[in-house]
């Protein structure tokens, strides 16, 4: 029996992974409880710390470049389109996103993968590019060797990035999986579904947050059980519309990769097949 010690978020489609009730015979994932699966993107990158992980996209892309033993499989965890979560001040300065040039926004990190793919479209659809804006930052990349850029400046030390949103230190925010819903708040984007829908017309995918990344040596050691873990994974994303596959997640991966280096956010250029470099023959 081979037991991999996983840490995995709690969505409606992992829920039996994670309760034991979608399992495969010869293969136990032992999952840690980690309420807010981000601090697990860290240890992972940085102290190998998990057999099995989930990690944001830019997290991996970063961590590829920085030459981090991780691994990547063709598995989704969460995907979304990203225009709700860019949030002003209802009487603020800020009224669409061509006005956030020399505007102060605030992101969790530099680093964050909501705020790689909102920087993305802002340059590409809107002439906004990230130096042109005044970022404010609450915490350092999960690879620890990643600098901010030089137009990013470290917010003060227990700062609340909601409550300098609302007090008029930051004219717009990016937020993550918990937007607030203070009615002093609405989206730099008038619509952020049709924003949405727009980036799907023109990309042909839904961006890519969460990917499943194993460490080098249990790829290289046990092809066999990745495999089987791979296979387990789809079985518990069928109907989720989440890609699964290769193929089906390039198109997000070379997109992302041409954020993250317009952005900076990479030591290096990375190709696709570095991009999957370490997995076993077989996994498509």
């Amino acid at each position: 029996m081979a037991e991999l010690r996983a840490a995995i978020g709690r969505y409606p489609h992992t829920a039996a992974l994670l309760s034991g009730a979608l399992a495969a015979p010869g293969l136990r994932l032992a999952c840690e409880d980690i309420p807010v699966i981000s601090r697990a993107f860290a240890p992972m990158v940085r102290e190998a710390r998990f057999d099995v992980s989930e990690m944001a996209i830019a997290t991996f892309l970063m961590a590829k470049a920085w030459g981090k033993p991780v691994v990547l499989l063709p598995v989704t965890l969460a995907a979304r389109f990203q225009e709700g979560a860019l949030l002003c001040r209802v009487d603020g300065p800020v009224r669409e996103p061509r006005d956030l040039p020399g505007k102060r926004v605030g992101v969790r990190a530099y680093s964050q993968t909501t705020g790689m793919w909102l920087r993305g479209v802002l340059a590409d659809s809107h002439g906004v590019a990230a130096d042109a804006v005044r970022w404010l930052t609450f915490e350092d990349a999960h690879v620890a060797e990643y600098a901010d850029p030089p137009f990013a400046q470290r917010a003060p030390k227990g700062a609340d990035m909601a409550a300098m949103l609302k007090d008029g230190t930051l004219d717009a925010a990016i937020f993550g999986n918990e937007v607030p819903t203070d009615p002093a708040f609405r989206t730099v984007f008038a619509d952020p579904a049709a924003a949405g829908a727009a980036f799907h017309a023109a990309h042909g995918f839904v961006p890519v947050n969460h990917l499943v990344v194993v460490r080098a040596d249990l790829a290289r050691a046990q092809p066999d059980t990745l495999a089987t873990l791979v296979d387990l994974f789809r079985t518990a994303l069928a109907g989720s519309r989440l890609p699964v596959a290769r193929a089906a997640l390039e198109p997000a991966i070379a997109t992302a990769i041409r954020f993250c280096a317009q952005q900076g956010l990479l030591r290096r250029p990375l190709s696709l097949d570095e991009v999957w470099e370490g997995l076993p023959a077989g996994i498509a």
